[in-house]
């Protein structure tokens, strides 16, 4: 367990009850073991924090490199349980770090759009998570969050406030395939996984994934009626 992790947590969760009117819905989806792959829109750097507080297992990240260069920040990341990542190509490493995380069990979170969305709306997600869940066979928990857009600095951790909802839904697979997938399968793999974020989330946060959501509400309904 990411000793780092374990003291911050308890340092964070203090400031989120004392200053913010901060709300977890869903928490208790979360399976207590096993391989997980934790997907989430992404408004800030407070987001990994959040997560980690609101969730009840430790929890594993991959961030961008460029924070990891500094030795302070590089053994505190680490400590925290963080790795880098190279998000200008494939990143054979990363990847196979984050293979070995699931292989061993653990929890893994990543933001599939690659970057924090400046606008709230959901952007377009990259393919690597799907990737990843398709080859571990790892369960996916989607996630959504709001109120963490104004909460990008250092100085804000220490004093996050307003109102902040961490809306955790129903964990679930992807299929397993045989052999290398189709990028036509793994693009709409991907939508999928989006959607699934995006019922968690606002109407205005949904972004480029809102009219798939709504229709894929519809077809909810459709096939309940």
């Amino acid at each position: 367990m990411p000793y780092m992790q374990t003291i911050c947590v308890f340092l964070q969760k203090m400031t989120l009850r004392t200053l913010a009117d901060w709300k977890v819905t869903g928490r208790e989806s979360m399976p207590p073991m096993g391989p997980l792959i934790i997907v989430s829109n992404h408004l800030s750097n407070f987001d990994p924090s959040l997560l980690a507080c609101s969730l009840p297992r430790t929890i594993h990240f991959l961030a961008k490199d460029s924070i990891f260069e500094h030795p302070v920040s590089n053994w505190f990341l680490r400590a925290y349980g963080a790795y880098p990542l190279n998000r200008e190509g494939v990143d054979a490493r990363a990847y196979r770090w984050a293979k070995n995380q699931l292989a061993r069990d653990k929890v893994l979170s990543m933001f599939p759009e690659g970057t924090r969305t400046r606008t709230g709306g959901l952007q377009k997600a990259k393919h690597g998570v799907t990737r990843l869940a398709m080859e571990s066979q790892a369960a996916i928990l989607p996630v959504g969050i709001t109120g963490t857009e104004g909460l990008g600095t250092l100085l804000r951790h220490f004093n996050p406030t307003g109102t902040i909802r961490v809306n955790v839904g129903m964990p679930f697979t992807l299929p397993h395939v045989e052999g290398r997938p189709s990028r036509e399968m793994v693009s709409s793999m991907t939508d999928m996984i989006m959607v699934r974020v995006a019922q968690l989330l606002p109407e205005e946060y949904r972004g480029v994934y809102a009219e798939k959501t709504a229709a894929s509400g519809a077809k909810t309904k459709m096939e309940v009626t």
